[in-house]
C-alpha cells in the first residue's frame, strides 16, 4: 500500500529537495516512523521527543486534517495523499501588537507593529475609533 506525501519546503533539505515521496504504512504514527527512518534529517522537525505533532505543524490526510479523523491512528489505504504543513511567521510589521490600534478597545496581545484591536486611530475617514478607542 503506497501513500503519495507531500513534503514542504521548509522540510525538503531532509529529503534531498523532493517535494513528494511514496511511502508505506498502516496509519500517520507509522508514516511518521517511515519519513524518519527514511530521512533523518525529518526527526524534530514534525514531531517531538514523545512522538506529537508540533503544535506548529498541520498534517492532512485527503485534505482533512488529522485532528478532525483519529490523529495519528488515522489508517492510511493505498493511494491517500498526506500532507505535512508547518505554519509560517515572519515578514513585515506584527498584526497584533504594541503599537496604535486600528479599531477596538484594548491592548495588543502580542507583536511589535500596530495592532487590529485596542484602543487608538480610526480605519475610515479619519474620524473617532469604530469601538472603544480615542479619536
Amino acid at each position: 500500500m503506497s501513500v503519495q506525501v507531500y513534503i514542504p519546503t521548509p522540510f525538503r533539505r531532509a529529503t534531498k529537495n523532493a517535494d513528494r515521496v511514496a511511502v508505506e504504512a498502516p496509519d500517520v504514527k507509522g508514516l511518521l516512523d517511515e519519513l524518519e527512518d527514511q530521512f533523518g534529517g525529518l526527526k524534530g522537525l514534525v514531531r517531538n521527543e514523545q512522538g506529537e505533532v508540533h503544535h506548529h505543524v498541520n498534517i492532512y490526510v485527503n485534505n482533512e486534517a488529522i485532528e478532525a479523523l483519529q490523529g495519528l491512528e488515522t489508517t492510511l489505504r493505498d493511494g491517500d495523499e498526506v500532507s505535512i504543513i508547518p505554519a509560517l511567521a515572519g515578514g513585515g510589521p506584527a498584526l497584533a501588537g504594541g503599537g496604535p490600534a486600528l479599531a477596538g478597545g484594548g491592548p495588543a496581545l502580542a507583536g511589535g507593529g500596530p495592532a487590529l484591536a485596542g484602543g487608538g486611530l480610526a480605519l475610515a475617514a479619519g474620524g473617532p475609533a469604530l469601538a472603544g478607542g480615542r479619536g
